[in-house]
């Protein structure tokens, strides 16, 4: 009788296979076939979300640009790929990735807001699978430091237009006439 033997090479996760993945409370996402689990976020974590998004929604919501949603949802950039990012934008030029489950496409802006267990993750390894599907901008938000990196999408990578530090208002590129005032994201 011979023993079976596994196949070789590198596996692949699929979205079938994100699917079946148990509904534990922590965190999957698969980035180019590769399964990423986290903890869930800290109370640091999940108040900074909850402002930003309170002052993203409102200000799309009230020009009329499209909607911002928190996580979790996943977005489905490709088979290989299934991230929750903290927050996502989708504009009105988009809307046709939003379904009834997911986010099933590029969206025009993730932000990731960084925890201690992710902060690499983030930084890296989701910045080049965000820039490798098209994700116009991306923000990363450090609670720890009070930094918020603004980063667009040129020729296929991420070019930092510019890192908003502590008490300042943020202006970003991707909204010209929204300010955000820091020190209400951290409070």
């Amino acid at each position: 009788m011979s023993r079976p033997v596994p196949p070789a090479g590198e596996i692949i996760l699929t979205y079938d296979d994100y699917l079946r993945l148990p509904d534990d409370g922590k965190r999957y996402e698969i980035l180019e076939g590769v399964l990423h689990v986290t903890p869930s976020p800290t109370t640091q974590h999940q108040r900074v979300s909850r402002n930003l998004h309170f002052i993203l929604h409102t200000y799309v919501m009230g020009k009329g640009l499209g909607e911002v949603f928190a996580a979790p949802l996943d977005v489905v950039l490709s088979n290989i790929s299934i991230t929750q990012p903290d927050l996502i934008y989708v504009s009105r030029e988009r809307q046709n990735v939003i379904t009834e489950k997911n986010i099933a496409g590029t969206p025009d802006l993730v932000v990731e807001i960084l925890s201690p267990s992710t902060s690499g993750t983030d930084k890296v390894t989701k910045a080049q699978v965000y820039a490798r599907y098209g994700v116009p901008y991306y923000w990363v938000v450090d609670p720890q430091e009070k930094t918020v990196e603004e980063f667009r999408l040129e020729r296929g990578i991420y070019m930092l237009i510019r890192c908003w530090k502590k008490e300042e208002h943020f202006t970003p590129e991707l909204f010209p006439d929204l300010m955000v005032e820091l020190a209400k994201v951290w409070a």
